[in-house]
């Protein structure tokens, strides 16, 4: 009997430890998979048809390791870009983000409405246009003709796509000081403009 009690305090024991071991490497292992900064997104304050369908992407390290981490989602709205827009704009100011007003945002023009933020060591950039009526080929297979129908056509084509990028202020190269092309800076032009007859002759200066 002693011998039993001793055998089935070890087992109880044992399963102690697995258990409390477990939990918090389950949770160790589920933070390391998810990126905290889709959780921040997740509680963006937006209404459910803003955000329809989500698909998330992410790339690079989390320590940056050669590549700082880039966090990308796209979402489906059901209303139009401008009202779609508004309301991720004020969700953003609600959860402590600022416009971050700087150049080469975007870097290269958009259609649409296209802001930029910051948030402590994080920047965001937000992308809100209309969906694009042509679905891509799958499979090799060449992409669907849109329909003749206008109506059809409307309906297909109606809501907003969202796209939103987030990086490490640190990773982002607007952050960083923009050459000027003040002369005062840069120095004389090595290459001063020519004239429209290069091979004028010279004005003779006063005697």
């Amino acid at each position: 009997m002693r011998e039993r009690r001793r055998l089935r305090m070890g087992i109880l024991a044992l399963v102690s430890v697995l258990l409390l071991g477990a939990i918090p490497l389950y949770f160790g292992i589920r933070t390391l998979s998810r990126d905290p900064v889709f959780d921040t997104l997740d509680e963006l304050d937006v209404p459910g048809w803003a955000a329809v369908q989500t698909v998330d992407d992410v790339s690079g390290s989390r320590w940056c390791l050669l590549d700082c981490r880039l966090r990308e989602r796209t979402v489906t709205s059901e209303r139009p870009p401008e009202e779609t827009a508004r309301v991720y704009e004020r969700a953003l100011t609600d959860d402590g983000w600022r416009p971050w007003k700087v150049s080469r945002c975007p870097e290269q023009p958009a259609k649409g409405s296209y802001t930029c933020w910051r948030r402590d060591e994080l920047t965001l950039d937000l992308w809100v246009r209309e969906p694009a009526c042509v679905p891509p080929p799958v499979d090799g297979e060449p992409a669907i003709v849109p329909s003749p129908d206008p109506a059809t056509a409307a309906q297909e084509c109606s809501g907003s796509l969202v796209s939103v990028k987030v990086r490490n202020a640190i990773d982002d190269e607007r952050t960083r000081p923009q050459p000027s092309t003040d002369p005062s800076l840069t120095g004389e032009d090595p290459f001063p403009t020519l004239t429209e007859d290069p091979l004028a002759t010279p004005t003779p200066s006063p005697s």
